[in-house]
């Protein structure tokens, strides 16, 4: 029924419409569970902006409203260079639309999985050092992201920066995340843990793209992978398989104090 109503009711703009008479869609970028995102040209102005389309399926629902209220609400209080700065917020022809900073660069996904680039341990360390120092500041803004993945992060001018702050709350509210699915559950907290437990999951994406399997056998990543052994408990604590950390500033500590040698596992 979900699938039925989102494709009677959510189907996306078509090329070249022209939103308030100042924004042209030029094409769809991606359509996630709660927006249609797209890129647009601003006319009279040189360059792009992105825009996020509520779905009309989640506006009819309070929580569907809340989603995109808050969106809004943690872009403006952000105004940071990490987090993709928001112009305005539109109302036309009954529905309702962010109009973003458009940053242009390649995500994580892009790199993993079009260009097919390769990333050892040292590193992998490195980048997850710079986002964490991003992920610091949030937290101490009172914000978490709840959703840090791969296609999330995206490199533009030799710079890290985090996009698609759907899913982000403050560290105040109180929500009802899927208990059925543990790993959703961890990742969906309203807790700065899952910000962690997230980066730890883009952390062994990275990590296996270098990852050569050996066998049929399916093993586990500390099986698999040749990290050294302090790395391997940074991981086990972001991934919350021992005591998870609690500031990002303890990861970056430990992360630094991490030996860039490599020490080779038996398979």
């Amino acid at each position: 029924m979900k699938t039925l109503m989102r494709w009677l009711f959510d189907r996306p703009l078509k090329k070249g419409t022209v939103l308030e008479g100042r924004y042209r869609i030029n094409r769809v970028l991606g359509m996630g569970s709660y927006g249609i995102t797209y890129l647009a040209e601003e006319l009279g102005r040189a360059g792009f902006r992105v825009i996020k389309q509520q779905r009309k399926t989640k506006a009819w629902t309070s929580a569907g409203r809340r989603s995109f209220n808050r969106k809004a609400e943690i872009l403006r209080e952000l105004d940071l260079p990490v987090a993709p700065r928001i112009y305005e917020v539109l109302h036309a022809a009954g529905e309702r639309f962010i109009v973003m900073e458009y940053i242009e660069g390649k995500t994580f996904e892009d790199l993993l999985f079009y260009d097919g680039h390769v990333f050892d341990e040292q590193q992998t360390i490195s980048i997850l050092k710079e986002v964490l120092h991003s992920v610091s500041f949030l937290h101490r803004r009172g914000i978490i992201h709840r959703d840090l993945r791969i296609p999330n992060l995206i490199v533009s001018g030799g710079t890290i920066r985090i996009i698609d702050f759907g899913l982000a709350c403050h560290l105040t509210e109180r929500e009802r995340v899927d208990d059925r699915h543990p790993e959703k559950r961890l990742m969906r907290a309203v807790s700065v843990k899952s910000d962690f437990y997230a980066l730890g999951h883009f952390a062994l994406f990275l990590l296996y793209s270098e990852f050569t399997p050996s066998g049929e056998e399916e093993k586990s990543w500390e099986e698999e992978l040749c990290l050294s052994s302090g790395f391997t408990s940074v991981l086990r604590k972001m991934l919350q398989i021992d005591q998870p950390y609690e500031r990002a500033e303890d990861i970056i500590g430990d992360l630094t104090s991490c030996t860039a040698k490599k020490m080779k596992q038996p398979f």
